[in-house]
């Protein structure tokens, strides 16, 4: 088993504390001579460490301190023994059975005066007791960016884990709790941020990558504007960001918004904010949704900056349209718009060769209505859209405006959405109504355009 890439947070967590952390705690860097692979006789020495930590021996300083220790000596180890670790402390860290049971007998017991006390016990007996050591990470520098990293791991490997579920829970909740949106700060990245922020925006682009920095600086350019959330607590880490592009009309085509040739905007004049990247850039922090209050943030920033804007839109791509496409049985695509004209296609049925020039009208006008009638339709038993990036836009509060032909000629546009892009137009007055009609019955904002196409 090979050894774990040196990591920005381990590199991190060595400014805890002065001295450099194989000089902290009692027993100085005893806890760092563990295997790699987090032997069976290696794991009484960390769990002892927890131990420690947990009893606050010395006193919450010199906890933490030992706590900054331990999380030096999980990010040695290897992805076993990383593994070994996590399921230490959520098999041997939980909830403890008999303090609940008390608390519940507190509780039962609890004359009408008492009730308040015996309530309180009960919700200390169900916190587990890792959650300490959670919380001790998250007071030393550089802690919270390595708890949003070790639930990254977890994500990863609770499918082959189940028994790491619960841990994995209890750090969720605590990173929802510490990123609630009213502790996140707005800040707009310019050409002019700091050159690590800049390095982040281009590892962390996950809708249209960044291919050099003339491009990154065309995304940058004077009719552009980019904005993320951050976490005080994270000051060079952003959390999400959104790229936008300042135009007349709506966009239909990525290639050409990011043309690097292109001349740029008079943003005067413009009168239509392009959302056409939104990325989560922290893995970490998936299901803990901040995104829809990040492009609430920037419309209202957008609007006091350019007043003239009148429309404020995506340009989105549709990365499950293929697959579905591709495992919809034919009996099923036959009942559907578009379905029947698609599989009279003669063979082969590519979507991306007709995507890419080859498609008569017929074959270009069946995929349009394909991909209308899958953007326009929920899960089965759920009122979830099908595709990932639809529910978000959605669930915003946005509408299902347009689709655009040949809009994303790259590889990754070909491959997943057929070339296709959409539209998702926020119309504010409309977008809580929307929202709530969504969310609550499934009910999808069609415009006339869509309509059409699902006929």
């Amino acid at each position: 088993m090979q050894r774990q890439p040196v990591s920005i947070f381990e590199r991190a967590f060595k400014k805890l504390v002065s001295g450099g952390l194989e000089s902290v705690g009692r027993r100085g860097s005893d806890i760092l001579s563990v295997a790699e692979d987090l032997p069976e006789s290696d794991i009484a020495i960390v769990k002892e460490w927890i131990d420690d930590c947990l009893s606050e021996n010395g006193g919450q300083v010199e906890a933490r301190k030992r706590a900054a220790l331990l999380g030096r000596a999980y990010l040695k180890l290897t992805t076993t023994g990383r593994t070994r670790f996590l399921g230490l402390l959520a098999e041997h860290y939980g909830v403890n059975e008999a303090s609940v049971e008390s608390a519940i007998d507190q509780w039962h017991n609890a004359k009408h005066n008492e009730k308040t006390e015996a309530a309180q016990s009960l919700r200390k007996a169900l916190i587990p007791s890792r959650t300490a050591l959670l919380k001790q990470f998250n007071g030393v520098p550089s802690g919270v960016k390595f708890l949003v990293d070790m639930r990254e791991e977890l994500l990863r490997l609770r499918k082959d884990y189940p028994q790491l579920k619960p841990l994995e829970t209890d750090l969720r909740d605590l990173l929802a709790t510490w990123f609630d949106i009213g502790l996140l700060q707005l800040e707009e990245i310019s050409w002019n941020s700091s050159g690590a922020m800049l390095e982040k925006l281009i590892a962390y682009e996950a809708v249209h990558a960044i291919k050099s920095w003339s491009d990154l600086k065309n995304r940058l350019d004077f009719d552009r504007r980019c904005f993320a959330f951050i976490h005080p607590n994270m000051p060079d880490e952003p959390l999400i960001f959104v790229e936008v592009a300042l135009v007349n009309g709506l966009a239909d085509n990525v290639q050409r918004l990011l043309d690097e040739h292109a001349p740029t905007e008079d943003i005067d004049k413009a009168d239509t904010a392009i959302f056409y990247s939104i990325s989560n850039a922290q893995q970490g922090l998936a299901g803990i949704s901040f995104g829809n209050f990040l492009i609430k943030q920037v419309v209202s920033k957008l609007q006091v900056e350019f007043p003239q804007l009148k429309q404020f839109a995506t340009l989105s791509p549709i990365p499950g349209f293929r697959r579905w496409l591709d495992s919809t049985p034919a009996d099923q695509l036959m009942q559907l718009p578009g379905g029947e004209q698609w599989l009279n296609t003669p063979p082969p049925r590519d979507p991306v060769l007709a995507s890419q020039g080859d498609a008569t009208g017929t074959q270009q006008e069946a995929i349009m209505k394909l991909a209308a009638t899958y953007l326009s339709s929920t899960k089965p038993g759920t009122s979830r859209a099908n595709d990932p990036v639809a529910n978000f836009h959605l669930s915003n509060g946005a509408q299902l405006a347009r689709l655009n032909w040949m809009a994303d000629t790259s590889d990754k546009g070909l491959k997943q959405s057929a070339g296709l892009m959409v539209n998702y137009l926020y119309e504010l007055p409309k977008i809580v109504h929307r929202s709530n009609q969504y969310t609550s019955q499934g009910t999808i904002s069609l415009s006339s355009n869509i309509k059409k196409l699902l006929k």
